[in-house]
């Protein structure tokens, strides 16, 4: 066993003796040892119940023989950071949180891991870590909270930002506003909707490295608890078969995941952690990867934002593995695929079916025959940009439209707010991304505010930056090169002309090639907007967002 390293023969008495000092037994230390990575905070309602996983997990594991040992491992809020400068840390930590477990990991030699995440960032740096440690190891998630009910509608997290633009759009009284606040959010679990959270936790179970179910079943469910004792069990299996992370997240169970993604109709946030959890398996592909495939896997779900459905009927109507038992009647789904439960893709989508086609339509009546990402190009994004297709009105597919032009989410926000921007413009927020931010912060607050107001379907917005999964509308973000590296983003004015042509899968704006020269020619770099600390540090060495916004290799 890798635990051997600290716990077998004469030389190793003296570690023996620490592990005994925190109360573990010989007959415990005799047991594979399995480390336990909790990100349980008090902050994060994603996270508040992880304690409670942790121990069904432990109950898991020594049933089937092996010895739990926890650590923590912190998380960011992307709800409770968003629109200040809060966000900034938010993409920054997955590093942090891929890094800490690798610390762990390596320090301590245990024969596998469990990993236990729930919300935005925690999901990937986690993956992240597993894939670059590379021993058997897999994740279980603390589930998603219920929606919110007002009489028979169902509401969220999104409704409350969204209830913020009504109220000074002057659509809704604050009364109604402190109802929704009340009721969007009734408990633990991660936020309703398919935000980054859920599409990360539902693409690990595509991903192979999550159970069926760790993506659905609600956090209130006794059932995520069983999950979580299957997963304590599970873990000894895998280690006994000796089945690593990258023996699961192949090539193929990638294009697995993506085709999932856009089936689901996932957060762009996708586009940035699946590319950056492969690069730690050594797999490198593009942005052209999630075009492709998207032009194959239709959209079969419209999940809050884009509808009305939440994560409880997706698991009601038969879950992620329904999902992948439809799609992989178009032969986008590669069925030989290992996963955790130590089977292949084949086996655990048999028999699985759709049980509610409102929720997931079958592939002969899809809400689109594309999936729900679109990646755009042109004299704006030549390395690429990302757009949730699936939540972008019919109308805003196609739009030709005046800049206008802000240096900073606060500004534009401010603009919002005061009902500055008219319809058909197109919001241009530049210096958000992974450097100019630093940290690419989530647009959510505006694009919300926006469709509020009741701008979503008249109004684009464009960022460097990215977008909350919970948002919808023309939102076209992670525009790379980023404004910072000095991308034509950079040198776009008021009353410029933006053309968004998303079925051509195109991104202009309307100006020549040598104008943009020219003004490129006479663009200064700002200074850093954070000039010591880790999100400065962050800023030096994160790639562009095309690339996942990793870490630089040298």
């Amino acid at each position: 066993m890798r635990s051997d390293l600290m716990k077998k023969g004469i030389s190793r008495a003296p570690h023996r003796s620490l592990l005994k000092a925190s109360g573990y037994s010989d007959r415990e230390l005799s047991r594979p040892i399995i480390g336990i990575a909790n990100s349980f905070n008090e902050i994060i309602p994603g996270h508040i119940h992880l304690n409670q996983i942790v121990k069904a997990v432990k109950a898991g594991i020594y049933m089937a023989g092996g010895t739990p040992m926890e650590f923590g491992v912190i998380g960011v809020c992307d709800g409770l950071a968003m629109n200040h400068e809060g966000m900034k840390y938010s993409l920054g930590s997955r590093e942090l949180i891929a890094d800490s477990i690798e610390v762990m990991a390596r320090a301590h030699p245990f024969d596998g891991l469990v990993l236990v995440p729930n919300c935005d960032k925690i999901v990937p740096g986690m993956l992240m870590a597993a894939l670059r440690v590379n021993i058997p190891a897999i994740t279980i998630s603390g589930g998603p909270m219920m929606a919110g009910k007002i009489g028979k509608e169902a509401i969220d997290l999104i409704s409350v930002f969204e209830a913020v633009g009504a109220v000074a759009g002057g659509k809704m009284k604050e009364k109604e506003l402190l109802e929704i606040e009340e009721k969007a959010c009734p408990g633990c679990g991660s936020c309703a909707g398919m935000f980054t959270a859920n599409s990360m936790n539902c693409l690990s179970e595509a991903l192979g490295l999550g159970l069926p179910g760790n993506g659905t079943i609600p956090a209130i469910d006794a059932r995520r608890i069983r999950l979580a004792k299957e997963a304590g069990e599970k873990i000894i299996d895998i280690i006994k078969k000796n089945i690593k992370p990258r023996d699961i997240a192949t090539l193929d169970a990638f294009k697995n995941a993506i085709a999932v993604e856009m089936a689901l109709g996932s957060s762009t946030n996708t586009v940035l952690h699946l590319p950056a959890i492969a690069n730690e398996a050594g797999i490198e592909f593009d942005l052209s990867l999630f075009d492709k495939i998207s032009k194959k896997a239709p959209n079969l779900c419209r999940l809050s934002p884009a509808g009305k459905h939440h994560l409880e009927d997706l698991d009601e109507a038969g879950g992620v593995h329904a999902v992948m038992a439809e799609i992989s009647k178009l032969g986008v789904i590669n069925k030989k695929c290992l996963t955790v439960t130590t089977k292949k893709v084949s086996d655990n989508i048999a028999g699985c079916k759709i049980l509610n086609k409102e929720v997931i339509r079958p592939i002969s009546s899809p809400y689109s025959k594309e999936g729900g990402i679109a990646i755009l190009r042109g004299n704006l994004a030549s390395d690429g940009a990302v757009v949730k297709q699936s939540a972008v009105s019919p109308n805003m597919m196609k739009h030709s439209g005046p800049a206008r032009v802000f240096g900073s989410e606060e500004e534009a926000m401010e603009a919002i707010m005061n009902k500055k921007i008219r319809k058909g413009d197109v919001i241009v927020l530049r210096y958000e991304g992974p450097k100019g931010g630093p940290g690419m912060r989530e647009g959510l607050s505006p694009t919300a505010a926006l469709a509020g107001i009741g701008l979503a379907d008249s109004v684009a917005l464009l960022t460097d930056g990215r977008f909350s999964g919970g948002t919808r509308g023309a939102a076209i973000g992670h525009i790379s090169p980023e404004a910072a590296e000095g991308g034509p983003l950079a040198i776009v004015k008021d009353g410029d002309t933006v053309e968004i042509d998303i079925p051509a899968r195109e991104l202009n704006v309307k100006l020549t090639d040598e104008e943009i020269k020219n003004r490129l020619s006479k663009w200064k770099k700002p200074e850093p907007k954070i000039k010591s600390g880790y999100m400065y540090r962050y800023s030096q060495m994160v790639s562009s967002a095309s690339s996942g916004a990793i870490f630089k290799s040298s």
